[in-house]
């Protein structure tokens, strides 16, 4: 069964949404590897620097560039700043092929971005999502002595493995999977890392395996703006637009991407049709790749027209009251770690269903909120939106159930219970301490007389194996991506394999 969105009890002993005095002033580099595309991940780490920096933080932001359709780099949202209050750095990077929103970001040394940020190292450091940005500071951090090591806390957002799981054929699969797990408990366990915030008992198992400590890791959900989300959007212009004659009104919120289960989706209103159901599918999201938007496209061709359309991507009160036209959410991913997409609806006063699988497991409530169907019950998925569509008081009841258990979920709560973890850090950094050994200094240096030829020989040493570790991360990057540009180029030439050898055999 489901768990509610509730809070839980706060680790820190903090019942109020009092702000914790020891941080205001306090400098936090906040690195994150997606900062501006409208996604889960940058609106729950925008709310929470907006958050920091109304109570007197000091927080500076770094991120990937922007890129653009066309693969080149934008500047419009914050170059590299210098105000106190607002610091912002993009760093350049090779957008992912099948995502340009994301960024494999070039080497970049640790003591660059103190320089760029706060000319000085941070009292902390924060990391959203870690990937490629977070992965090359964790390990630059464990190069660094552990009398001038800065406490690192970091919230696991999104699950690179399970991305892997479904873009790779077997069994690169597994092997990319474990590639993951083994650098990600490499780099978590290490003591600069003084918690990992997990969205879901999914992430949690996930972290376990990885052998990440249990001391460290603290659910932390996210929360939803009930003011904007709200059931009072609803424009029955809209619903009159979308369904002209008292169609059921379906929403799909999601980036379109392979892995967010539009090829479930598919099926799902592929079958309503053959029942002839009446609906209208409205799909919210995009993709900065245009090749990746026409195959998603592609996979609702058969249907009628008009049955489905796609809104692109929408922000703000265009989202909202999109959320509030529908009567029903289908969220059919299977990778999320928790699900901002779900709260958001539920906020809007929509009932959910979804496929039983990840951080929505734990949102919705089955049967009160909306309906938890096993990941591959496909007609079970159907007739659960026929159930609904076909019994509007149910539908009500489960509207007003859904708001309810939204309403508990606020995003000041949780960026409370990360500010209180993030005081906890700074508290307990050990000060430095003259027992405490110099790791940068290697265990021979008595072989070597002149004190400046040790600091120079250590500097070496620190800076070779940093060298080694990020070109291992690197090459792992690098790998997967070919392997998935080779099995994409594989699938397409199978693709188009038929249809060539009925032009060969029609020209014979």
């Amino acid at each position: 069964m489901a768990q509610t969105p509730s809070q839980g009890s706060d680790a820190v002993g903090k019942s109020t949404l009092e702000f914790p005095c020891a941080l205001k002033g306090k400098r936090v580099l906040l690195a994150t590897e997606s900062f501006g595309p409208v996604n889960g991940v940058s609106r729950t780490t925008l709310n929470l620097v907006q958050y920091l920096r109304a109570n007197g933080v000091n927080v500076a932001v770094v991120a990937p560039e922007i890129s653009s359709s066309t693969g080149s780099a934008t500047h419009q949202i914050s170059p590299d700043t210098r105000s106190s209050q607002d610091i912002e750095v993009r760093l350049r990077g090779y957008p992912l092929p099948y995502n340009p929103e994301l960024s494999v970001v070039y080497p970049v040394r640790l003591s660059k971005l103190y320089a760029r940020t706060f000319n000085a190292p941070p009292d902390l450091i924060y990391l959203a999502s870690p990937a490629s940005l977070g992965f090359q500071i964790l390990l630059q951090l464990r190069q660094q002595q552990q009398s001038s090591m800065v406490p690192v806390l970091l919230n696991f957002q999104t699950d690179l493995s399970g991305y892997c799981e479904i873009l790779f054929p077997a069994p690169l699969d597994a092997f990319a999977v474990w590639v993951f797990r083994s650098v990600q408990g490499y780099l978590f366990r290490h003591p600069s890392v003084k918690t990992v915030f997990y969205p879901s008992l999914f992430v949690r198992r996930y972290l376990e395996k990885a052998g990440i400590q249990s001391a460290k890791m603290m659910n932390l959900r996210r929360g939803v703006n009930c003011e904007m989300f709200n059931p009072s959007k609803r424009v029955e212009e809209t619903r009159k637009r979308l369904a002209p004659n008292g169609e059921l009104i379906l929403l799909s919120v999601s980036r379109l991407a392979p892995e967010k289960g539009f090829e479930f989706l598919a099926e799902v209103t592929k079958s309503l049709e053959q029942k002839g159901f009446p609906f209208k599918l409205v799909v919210v999201g995009g993709n900065r790749n245009p090749v990746v938007v026409q195959e998603i496209h592609d996979l609702f061709a058969p249907l009628k027209q008009g049955a489905v359309e796609f809104a692109g991507f929408l922000k703000g009160e265009e989202l909202a009251k999109a959320y509030a036209a529908a009567d029903v959410f289908l969220h059919c991913s299977i990778t999320e770690t928790f699900g901002l997409v779900v709260l958001e609806s539920m906020a809007s006063g929509v009932p959910v269903i979804a496929r039983d699988e990840g951080g929505p497991s734990e949102i919705v409530i089955d049967q009160e909120s909306g309906y938890l169907v096993a990941p591959d019950a496909l007609d079970t998925f159907v007739d659960k939106v026929v159930l609904l569509g076909n019994d509007s008081q149910l539908r009500e009841r489960m509207a007003r159930e859904s708001r309810r258990l939204a309403e508990e979920a606020t995003w000041e709560k949780i960026n409370n219970r990360v500010a209180w973890k993030l005081a906890e850090a700074f508290n307990t950094r050990e000060a430095p301490s003259e027992s405490t050994p110099n790791f940068s200094v290697p265990l021979y240096s008595w072989l070597l007389l002149s004190k400046e030829l040790r600091r120079f020989v250590g500097m070496l040493i620190v800076d070779a194996r940093v060298l080694a570790g990020l070109g291992a991360i690197l090459g792992v990057w690098i790998g997967l991506v070919i392997t998935w540009l080779m099995v994409q180029a594989s699938l397409l030439i199978r693709a188009h394999t038929p249809r060539l050898r009925g032009v060969a055999r029609g020209g014979s």
